[in-house]
């Protein structure tokens, strides 16, 4: 059995702050915690930035579909430490970006070439 192809994506994502584990479980039985994520949500982003967030998201659902466990899928905000390291190891200046197995990138929301990329690397080796 083969190792499942790592694709990560760094992309600008939406931030929700959290307190510890045991107060969220507070605030969300006292119902304290709900209206104040959504908002974060909804404001965490300019539209079009979630509408591009909703596009990577989108696309992550249907690698999950076609591939299931053949894939690997790391989303990393490029806004984080870990975003603005990889942006700078893999010379991304563009958003969102897909990196395919550590070496293939590719940028925008068509994800065309990212799709062709992993086919090519999950398409079965002919036996000789």
């Amino acid at each position: 059995m083969h190792n499942p192809l790592k694709v990560e994506i760094i992309a600008y994502a939406p931030t929700a702050f959290y307190h510890c584990q045991h107060c969220e479980v507070v605030w969300d039985q006292l119902g304290f915690s709900r209206g104040v994520r959504q908002e974060q949500l909804n404001s965490g982003l300019p539209a079009d930035m979630q509408r591009e967030y909703l596009a990577v998201s989108d696309w992550v659902r249907q690698l999950f579909a076609r591939y299931c466990d053949q894939v690997v899928i790391q989303v990393i905000d490029a806004a984080s430490v870990e975003g603005v390291w990889k942006s700078l190891r893999y010379g991304v200046h563009r958003y969102p970006a897909v990196i395919i197995d550590g070496r293939e990138k590719t940028a925008g929301t068509d994800f065309h070439l990212a799709d062709a990329a992993i086919a090519q690397r999950l398409a079965p080796v002919p036996s000789a």
